[in-house]
This record gives structure tokens, C-alpha cells and sequence, in this order.
């Protein structure tokens, strides 16, 4: 579950809708998983999640990831670096994606033994985190909460992670409840942070995540109308030490990992870069590596 101390609780509906979706099973794991927590969907700062100004695009993320120096792991105090992962394959899931309905993605068909990181909202901006995810090269992708990643530091901060190849897709406005809201206001939701996200970094994401994973019919109709073409979910959560799984108790080829920018405050004390260091030793003691979603998805 989600730590405590994040001052809300979250949305408890479970999903209902046409079979064609099967989601039924999907947010009953995603509530059991612990979705987005209210930490970091913009209570904390308390914006309204406006779009953002005409910032410049940023320059385009690195294409190739240098190789991990097995002494800046141990500085993160890791005995290892994570293995290379495989050659990804020649064709992602969305390449022949034409418009319309995004693809539900909740695993990454694939027999490689490697799993996806993600990290939702953007509330916490530690430094150290930084400093980390250059040190380990760690590919991980972005789904960013307005509300949530223009305050403090701003989007600055993320600018930087992208620079170093990391993925920045769309997670709302202000991380509502998607199935309490009307078709129009869910694509003032979506589409509003696509238009925020292109005038920040220069194009609109084709990755789309919503809070708590909570969607229906209206969400992908939505989503499909704004130039997105997958909808990603996830299949286990980091929590501070450990991860919790949908099923099997165990990470399988393929998983997304949902994890959060988050600070001690919700984190019991912990700080950010430590739970990364226990994520990255709970994917290589399965015996795991870790993939760019974007070369797969």
C-alpha cells in the first residue's frame, strides 16, 4: 500500500465497463497496488494545474547511454552495476498505431528478462536524485502531473533527466479521478497536459497514464483525440523497501514498475535515491535488468 502520511485517501472505485476493456481485473490490482497517492497529485503545492507558459523546447534526449561505472554504484552503495539489457526489437507496440483508440499496455510482451521503471507525478525534486540517475544510467520514463511537476523547482528539474535519455509522458493536469469526470472534462484533463508537455520539451507524448489507473471508455476516447497512443498501467509498485506485485509474488519478463517522485514525508523518513537503490536490488536479485520502455512501447 501507499505510505502513509500523504494526507488524502485515495479514490476506492472499482472499475466497471464494457468486457471489450477487461478491466475488471486490471484496477483491482491497480487498487491493491496503490496507484498515485495524494502526496503528489497537487495537494502538496496546491496549484490548480494550469498549463504552462511557452517555454523553449529542450534539446532532444541522448539516443545512447553511456556505459555504468561499477564504482558510482557503489556510491549508492550497490555491489553492481545493473547488466546491459538486450537488443530491443525492431518494431515497438505503437509503430503501427494509425489514431484512434490507444492501446492498453500493462505488460511489455516480450521473453527478455528485463522489466520497465516509471516514475508518476514529479511532487519531489531531490538533487541527490539527480546526481543518481546519471551515475547509474538508469533508463527509466516520466509520467508527469502539471500540478505537481511545475511546482517548487519546476520543470526545470526534469528537463535534466530527459537530457540524460529518460521518457516524459502525460499524467494530467491535477490527477483527479478520471471516472468521476465527464468526457470533456477528462480531455481538458489529457489533452491540456499534452499542450503543456509540447510547449515545454517540443512534442506531445504518446504515453499516457492515468491516476490511480482509473479510466473508462470516455478516458480512451479522450486520450485517442489528443495524440495518445498507449495507455500505460503497470504490473507491480515500488514501495520504500520492497515491491508489491499484481500476481506471482515475483517480477516477470515485461513488467512496469510504478514508483513515485517522492520524498521522506511519504517516504517514512526515506529518502528517494535510497528506495531507487532498493528497487534496482530487488530487479537484479530476480534476475532482471532494466529496459527503456520507449524502445518497446
Amino acid at each position: 500500500m501507499t505510505p502513509s502520511g500523504t494526507g488524502r485517501r485515495r479514490p476506492r472505485s472499482r472499475i466497471r465497463g464494457s468486457a471489450r476493456l477487461a478491466l475488471v481485473p486490471l484496477c483491482a490490482a491497480a487498487l491493491l497496488l496503490s496507484g498515485c497517492s495524494s502526496g503528489s497529485d497537487g495537494k502538496k503545492d496546491g496549484s490548480g494545474g494550469t498549463a504552462a507558459g511557452t517555454a523553449k523546447p529542450t534539446a532532444k534526449p541522448k539516443e545512447k547511454r553511456a556505459t555504468a561505472d561499477p564504482a558510482a554504484y557503489r556510491r549508492w552503495g550497490l555491489d553492481k552495476p545493473l547488466a546491459a539489457p538486450p537488443a530491443p526489437p525492431a518494431t515497438r507496440l505503437t509503430a503501427h498505431h494509425k489514431g484512434g483508440t490507444p492501446q492498453i499496455v500493462r505488460r511489455v510482451p516480450t521473453k527478455d528478462k528485463v522489466v520497465f521503471l516509471t516514475f508518476d507525478d514529479g511532487a519531489e525534486k531531490d538533487p541527490a536524485f539527480l546526481r543518481m540517475a546519471e551515475d547509474l544510467k538508469l533508463p527509466f520514463s516520466m509520467f508527469l502531473t502539471d500540478s505537481a511537476a511545475r511546482a517548487g523547482r519546476g520543470y526545470g528539474y526534469f528537463d535534466k533527466l530527459r537530457a540524460l535519455g529518460n521518457g516524459v509522458h502525460n499524467h494530467t493536469l491535477t490527477h483527479p479521478n478520471l471516472r468521476t469526470l465527464s468526457a470533456e472534462a477528462q480531455k481538458r484533463e489529457i489533452c491540456g497536459q499534452q499542450e503543456t508537455l509540447r510547449k515545454r520539451f517540443g512534442k506531445r507524448p504518446e504515453l499516457f497514464r492515468p491516476p490511480y489507473g482509473n479510466l473508462n471508455d470516455a478516458t480512451l476516447a479522450a486520450a485517442g483525440s489528443c495524440g495518445i497512443k498507449a495507455v500505460v498501467l503497470w504490473q507491480a509498485t515500488m514501495q520504500i523497501n520492497d515491491m508489491r506485485y499484481a500476481e506471482a509474488g515475483k517480477l516477470r519478463p515485461g513488467d512496469i514498475v510504478l514508483a513515485h517522485f517522492r520524498g521522506p514525508a511519504e517516504l517514512k523518513g526515506t529518502t528517494m535515491t535510497r528506495m531507487v537503490a532498493n528497487m534496482v536490488r530487488s530487479v537484479q536479485r530476480q534476475g532482471f535488468t532494466v529496459a527503456r520502455l520507449e524502445d518497446y512501447v
